[in-house]
């Protein structure tokens, strides 16, 4: 074996978006499956394809045309707010993009007339959570100002929370942005297609039947290839939440104390660590480390094992409570959290292996 390895299991990750694909499709939703938290790797991306989703959604447009020329028919939305200086690669392989500053899209109206193309844009709103998107006082004039423009074409309204500012979808702020749609289509005599209402975290208002039904479209990543809501902290029924295994190999296995001998500074990331004295403990470095993985992110598979932390290359293992054996080259199992199968798929140290 290879290690570091990223062990991918497909049919899991199968049966997850089959899940959710259903779910959806029973509640007259047009879900769109994230593809950034696994860096669009083909495989996954084949095997969500194959579970009869034609709908992806990417915040990096290096993956959207990395894909794209390998599935041309394949509906993609940008989901990142895009950058004018990328402006005529999204035009070109971007079905839509989200948008909120209207500078920004009058750029992409003016390079979407210069290619001969229509770019469907959703109009992102802020309910709250303070990441992007028009306060809800200026919807109006910025869709005023969309609509005075050529080759964009506004087809919905959407928002984002549980990202930044860690507010939870909620049934307010969800029909809030109901009622902004409807105020558009009222002042301006249009008819929108989309209310794209969140990601997997409003799962929960969709699972407990309390999203309102006029949310017609999610963007939905985590809950396919982790069966998780990292929002809430929990599994979600139903999904597999082991899909992506991590491998990782012990390179030091040796007794040492819990408290470092010196004057303790601030770690290789400018964090001062603080110990916790427990005595002589047993210990195992792994051959991993923060430049790869979020070690926040990762649970042990084996029992009594605890992560006392990491370097740049290193992590390391409190193993004195492990019931299995431990030795140098042995190796020893995670599962990873939505944060961890982020930084390891994009790392190009860790080994990938796709479990059929």
């Amino acid at each position: 074996m290879d290690t570091p390895e990223l062990e991918v299991h497909l049919n899991k990750i199968a049966h997850n978006a089959k899940f959710i694909k259903n779910l959806c499709d029973n509640n007259q939703i047009d879900v769109c499956i994230v593809t950034k938290g696994f860096c669009a790797r083909m495989p996954i991306v084949k095997t969500i394809v194959n579970s009869g989703i034609n709908f992806l959604a990417d915040s990096r447009i290096q993956n959207i045309i990395k894909v794209k020329n390998q599935i041309p028919d394949i509906r993609y939305m940008l989901i990142r707010i895009p950058k004018i200086s990328e402006a005529k690669d999204v035009i070109q392989y971007a079905d839509i993009s989200l948008q909120s500053q209207l500078e920004i899209i009058k750029v992409y109206s003016d390079i979407a007339v210069a290619k001969g193309k229509i770019h469907e844009i959703i109009l992102m709103v802020d309910v709250g959570d303070l990441r992007e998107g028009v306060m809800p006082e200026n919807v109006l004039d910025t869709v005023e100002g969309i609509l005075k423009m050529e080759g964009i074409r506004l087809i919905g309204v959407g928002t984002n929370v549980g990202c930044y500012g860690g507010v939870m979808p909620t049934v307010e702020n969800s029909e809030a942005l109901v009622k902004i749609k409807k105020d558009i289509e009222e002042y301006f005599d249009i008819e929108l297609k989309y209310i794209s209402g969140g990601s997997t975290c409003t799962t929960k208002l969709l699972l407990k039947g309390r999203l309102p039904k006029e949310i017609n479209n999610l963007r939905i990543g985590e809950a396919v290839i982790l069966g998780e809501d990292s929002t809430d902290g929990i599994f979600i029924d139903g999904l597999y939440q082991d899909a992506f295994i991590l491998n990782a190999e012990v390179v030091e296995l040796m007794t040492k104390p819990s408290v470092p001998i010196g004057e303790v500074g601030y770690d290789a990331f400018g964090c001062k660590p603080v110990f916790l004295d427990k005595g002589m403990r047993k210990r195992a470095i792994l051959s991993i480390g923060r430049q790869d993985v979020r070690i926040e992110a990762l649970t042990p598979l084996i029992k009594g094992a605890e992560i006392l932390g990491a370097s740049s290359d290193h992590l390391l293992l409190d193993i004195t409570d492990c019931t299995e054996k431990i030795a140098p080259g042995s190796i020893v199992s995670f599962r990873c959290a939505y944060s961890a199968v982020l930084t390891l798929t994009t790392s190009p140290y860790v080994y990938k292996k796709y479990v059929e």
